[in-house]
């Protein structure tokens, strides 16, 4: 029984065997792009702003605003309620404040915070940002930090409206009309 040997990195003919110098080259070029993606991503990250609405009065413009998400509006029953850029219905959790999330953890995994800075044309009401506990920027509008839910898989659903889950109630952000009745009673868990 033959015994072969696996070269690791630094093995000098996988380095170097075919086409070394130009996979070499390739290396070096994916790391400095992925350095300066990390880069930008920290700097457009950093701080925290108030992005007000048109609807909102307007104050100096920020860098972190230029870079702002953009939010719409979905139609759901006989309301008009806030989504994020992918349709999805945006939520506010009852035990919140306008400073401090009190979804964390398991919580977060099912009501995923939406990250901040963003911004809605047309829409009266303030966003802003916080830092939640592990440190990242969530969305607020009108000083409630912003969610999508799990259950929600395509535009115009609010299938987390009403629900008591995680130690609070949850509700959709209703800009006009009435709300729809919560989808269903119970849903402690989470």
């Amino acid at each position: 029984m033959e015994i072969r040997r696996t070269p690791d990195l630094s093995d000098s003919a996988v380095r170097w065997g075919r086409n070394g110098p130009a996979r070499l080259r390739v290396l070096l070029g994916l790391s400095a792009a992925a350095a300066a993606a990390s880069v930008l991503a920290a700097c457009s990250s950093a701080g925290t702003s108030a992005a007000p609405s048109s609807g909102a009065t307007a104050g100096s413009s920020s860098p972190a605003a230029a870079a702002a998400s953009t939010v719409t509006t979905e139609k759901i029953g006989g309301a008009t309620v806030l989504a994020n850029s992918k349709g999805l219905t945006l939520y506010s959790f009852g035990p919140d404040t306008p400073t401090k999330s009190n979804c964390n953890g398991t919580c977060a995994q099912n009501w995923p915070p939406e990250t901040g800075p963003v911004t809605a044309v047309g829409v009266k009401g303030t966003f802003a940002t916080i830092k939640r506990s592990d440190g990242s920027t969530q969305a607020t509008f009108d000083g409630h930090p912003l969610y999508t839910f799990v259950g929600d898989n395509a535009p115009g659903q609010a299938k987390g409206n009403g629900l008591n889950a995680a130690g609070g109630v949850w509700h959709e952000i209703t800009l006009s009309g009435t709300a729809a009745p919560a989808s269903n009673g119970g849903g402690n868990g989470y």
